[in-house]
């Protein structure tokens, strides 16, 4: 991560100003490309699609004005997330550098820099800008980190994060639809080390393992012991545990300090939507 100012995406403003998409995907459900790269093969966000069924363009909408000032209001909101008490400049500087609203439906662009969560559809949601910035500093602890497992890519907003705070970030997401729209949204930012999978999250991605941080986004009511074991000794696992029908969450860090040792601490109360098994 450079210091001093954040690194800008290579994003021009034809890039951010598309034509809206159609009433049906305003509703939660998201778009769906056809079949990419399997869960053995991971995808290369960087790379050009092949084709689509609605065209090779971020799922985003906004005048022109947004996108003129969509830089300013980054501004703004990691100004608050300063305020909040986030303290490491390597994450403000990324959560300067990526345009989340290149990650909402376009009826949800103008809310994109507040502090709010936002739905992405298949009742998943874009996780609060506090909350991805304070699970993203509890994972680097001042360090720089090599390689970063995040379960449940979503939209593909905190993985676009991650990236510039780690070398190499893997990112698994279990619901298809998602897991296209992720890359979809990804491509034009042209991110080169950024791994996309569609898999089971819980199982992890034992072939890239071990990971100096793994980071969850969707609460189980345990970590699950695969996590553990594709943590690297002085790694560091972020993850809300707790029940998962509105009950209690518990921000959640786990720390590898041996071969068969991890020291769990409790933090935050949050609300994520569960983590679960399979793909579908």
């Amino acid at each position: 991560m450079t210091s001093g100012r954040a690194r800008r995406f290579p994003l021009g403003l034809e890039d951010l100003v598309r034509e809206p998409r159609k009433a049906e995907g305003r509703k939660g459900e998201r778009a769906t490309l056809p079949a990419g790269a399997s869960a053995r093969r991971p995808a290369v966000v960087s790379q050009p699609p092949k084709n689509t069924e609605r065209g090779a363009v971020p799922n985003v909408a906004l005048s022109s004005s947004l996108a003129l000032t969509s830089e300013r209001v980054r501004e703004r909101m990691v100004e608050r997330l300063r305020a909040n008490g986030v303290t490491n400049q390597s994450v403000l500087n990324a959560m300067a550098s990526v345009p989340r609203h290149m990650f909402v439906d376009p009826g949800l662009a103008a809310q994109a820099y507040e502090d709010a969560a936002l739905p992405i559809g298949h009742h998943q949601t874009i996780s609060k800008p506090s909350v991805v910035a304070r699970m993203i500093e509890l994972a680097l602890a001042g360090q720089h980190l090599k390689t970063v497992l995040e379960i449940g890519t979503g939209c593909g907003y905190q993985a676009a994060v991650l990236s510039q705070v780690a070398s190499d970030v893997y990112s698994i997401e279990r619901i298809k639809p998602l897991y296209e729209r992720a890359k979809t949204n990804l491509r034009p930012l042209r991110i080169p080390n950024l791994r996309l999978h569609y898999g089971d999250g819980r199982i992890g991605l034992p072939s890239a393992a071990p990971f100096d941080a793994i980071v969850i986004a969707a609460a189980g009511l345990d970590v699950p012991s695969a996590l553990l074991e594709q943590l690297a000794i002085g790694g560091r696992l972020i993850a809300p545990v707790g029940a998962q029908e509105g009950a209690a969450q518990v921000l959640t860090l786990v720390e590898r300090t041996g071969p068969a040792q991890w020291r769990e601490s409790r933090l935050d109360r949050v609300f994520f939507v569960p983590l679960k098994s399979g793909v579908i």
